[in-house]
């Protein structure tokens, strides 16, 4: 899977846009080259008992604020916040269809947006994560293709409940599931790709 491609195929794409709501959130899918195809930079999320989303493996992004131009600038600022990585002048090479979810737990309906930039090559490697931020890890996407890493993951608060998910590394963290997982889903769609792999 390599940077060209997935750079023709965004470009071809048209983007679902939900209608705007009064919680919105962004996120940026980072990507560069490397020997093994095109990789993504995945961040784990610190552990904070108030946070439904702790501890889990997302892209890099937060919630819109006022300040913010807009929702592209959003997930650049948060990037920025989160890693210490700057998005200014980097190529911007699509975006996914708007996902839906819920406002922190709170039952409030929340649109996100996902803005795929691309990195060059050995670049991104000096990242300086802050406190919301427990684990930094560039993953190849072909890995996302390997049958052996999907599991049926059951989140512990609700351990009744299976969701499929993707192991990107430690088995018991490095889980990417969620709405990361339906971004990732939609991402392969536009690649024409299976996604998850079978197992």
């Amino acid at each position: 899977m390599n940077i060209s491609d997935i750079r023709r195929r965004l470009a071809a794409h048209e983007p679902r846009i939900l209608p705007t709501t009064a919680f919105e959130a962004s996120v940026a899918m980072v990507l560069r080259p490397s020997a093994a195809g095109a990789e993504a930079l995945f961040i784990e999320r610190s552990k904070k008992p108030w946070d439904p989303w702790s501890g889990q493996m997302a892209f890099p992004g937060g919630r819109h604020d006022d300040t913010d131009r807009d929702l592209r600038h959003t997930a650049e600022r948060e990037t920025v916040e989160e890693v210490g990585l700057s998005l200014d002048g980097t190529r911007l090479v699509g975006r996914l269809d708007d996902q839906t979810g819920q406002r922190a737990g709170q039952g409030r309906q929340l649109r996100i947006a996902a803005f795929v930039y691309e990195l060059a090559a050995g670049t991104g490697n000096d990242l300086v994560l802050n406190y919301e931020v427990a684990e930094a890890l560039w993953v190849p996407l072909v890995w996302f293709e390997d049958p052996a890493r999907v599991i049926d993951y059951r989140h512990p608060p609700y351990p009744e409940v299976s969701f499929p998910g993707v192991v990107v590394g430690d088995p018991e963290r490095h889980i990417v599931w969620g709405l990361t997982f339906r971004f990732l889903a939609a991402f392969f769609e536009i690649l024409d790709r299976r996604f998850p792999a079978e197992r």
